[in-house]
């Protein structure tokens, strides 16, 4: 089982929610962090509690669909720690709202974020990890990746197609000793919901004839919010991954994302989207 201690763990997404979470539990079993985001104060908050001295952490504030933002952030993290040994692509955003009143711009966007931002970023650091024969790329996708849901499809496709990304990538790069795992979270306790609304509103104000199938929608949003789990429950699937010579190609968690799947896997299309009320 490697040790994480004095592994350079590069995070992206790491100002709040699981990107947070997995930094302070890395940082304590030893791991160096190259904390990445957009928001500097919530980034250098977080290296203080951290590492007060600055010697086992590194912030990077940027936007990760910039390409010149995404060499940097590798150029950084090099200067300062000499290598990268793990890249956890964690950075990612939600476009809410019916298919046909999202305009092709905006769903651009998350694809950019949530997809080709995470390709270009990991074609960046798979290079010097091929030639060391050692590393570890972590995604975190969604339990969106496998159920796709109304009023999500986006977001959704997003995961879907980091399904196929890792799952490929894992092929590619096993033969170099470098390994790669998808982590599965279900409905966790974040920032994300109010920053999809938020960044969504313009398109859920008005769902016309979508209203009555929308108030559904946040009302069993709600209902998960019972069963929702903790950034720290994502965080704990990523060292657990970084830890294993061979990790699980998928983990996922909590306990309703297992069981989510499970349903998912079990039944028929039909009856499994009846189940969850996905279908009037």
């Amino acid at each position: 089982m490697p040790a994480l201690a004095g592994q350079v763990v590069l995070i992206t997404g790491a100002s709040s929610g699981i990107g947070e979470a997995t930094a302070r539990r890395l940082a304590r079993a030893g791991a160096k962090v190259v904390l990445a985001a957009r928001r500097l104060d919530r980034l250098e908050a977080l290296a203080r509690e951290i590492d007060p001295t600055g010697v086992t952490v590194l912030v990077v504030a940027g936007d990760i669909t910039s390409e010149a933002d995404r060499r940097v952030l590798v150029t950084e993290a090099l200067k300062k720690f000499g290598r990268i040994d793990a890249l956890v692509n964690n950075a990612g955003f939600g476009t809410r709202g019916a298919l046909e009143m999202v305009p092709v711009e905006a769903i651009r966007r998350n694809f950019e974020t949530n997809v080709f931002s995470l390709l270009a970023l990991t074609q960046l650091v798979v290079p010097a990890m091929r030639e060391r024969g050692n590393g570890c790329i972590v995604n975190i996708g969604s339990v969106a990746g496998k159920i796709a849901r109304p009023l999500s499809s986006i977001y959704d496709a997003t995961k879907h197609a980091l399904e196929a990304f890792t799952d490929g990538l894992r092929g590619e790069l096993r033969p170099f000793g470098v390994r790669v795992a998808l982590i599965r979270p279900g409905f966790i306790q974040t920032e994300f919901i109010a920053a999809a609304d938020k960044a969504s509103d313009q398109y859920l104000a008005n769902v016309g004839p979508y209203a009555p199938f929308w108030a559904d929608t946040r009302a069993g949003v709600q209902k998960l919010r019972r069963v929702a789990g903790v950034p720290d429950d994502i965080a704990r699937l990523v060292e657990c991954a970084l830890r294993s010579d061979n990790p699980a190609p998928r983990y996922s968690g909590p306990f309703h994302a297992k069981i989510f799947l499970l349903l998912k896997w079990l039944l028929p299309d039909r009856v499994f989207e009846y189940a969850l009320r996905l279908k009037k």
